[in-house]
């Protein structure tokens, strides 16, 4: 969904009022009538003001609640609670359905808040702490330079072995 300004807005806003049709003006920008329609009521509701973007406020969920139970039990057309309660329309629309889907509590649940935590199976450490920690800690390390060392020396053999049987001379490297 493309971005569109406030000057772009006014200015579509104005043409409508100056009488040009919204489906020429939708077609020539394309644009869909719907969201010209939304900016025009809008700026008759508001003003200039309500064609400028809206800043993200962390609704309650006493307000979710209270606006999808106008839209739910009362009726309301949702343009309208989006125009007086100056609300997203997708953020109502996803309000609306969950309610239908799941009922008003899953309103008042708390989501967690960032990236949950890629569960690797073990705690991480800064280092280790006692001596036997970082002998063991030195010893695992030792085995697994030693199993990468024995597995680099089989390549190496396996490798001189199929230039042997070609008829190369083997390399150096």
């Amino acid at each position: 969904m493309a971005k569109h300004t406030f000057e772009e807005k006014l200015d579509i806003v104005s043409q409508v009022i100056k009488g040009t049709p919204i489906v020429w003006i939708s077609r020539e920008r394309r644009i869909d009538d719907d969201m010209i329609l939304e900016w025009v009521r809008k700026y008759n509701l508001h003003g200039e003001s309500g064609l400028r973007k809206q800043a993200n406020i962390k609704s309650t969920s006493d307000f979710k609640e209270e606006v999808v139970r106008l839209i739910i039990e009362k009726g309301v057309p949702l343009r309208q609670v989006v125009l007086e309660r100056k609300v997203s329309r997708s953020a109502l629309e996803s309000w609306v359905r969950l309610v239908r889907g799941e009922g008003y509590g899953v309103l008042y649940k708390q989501k967690p808040r960032g990236r949950p935590p890629k569960g690797m199976g073990r705690s991480k450490k800064l280092g280790p702490e006692t001596e036997l920690e970082k002998l063991q800690a030195e010893n695992a390390r030792l085995r697994a330079e030693n199993a990468l060392l024995k597995k680099v020396k089989a390549l190496v053999q396996e490798r001189e072995a199929r230039e042997r049987m070609s008829g190369q001379k083997p390399s150096k490297n």
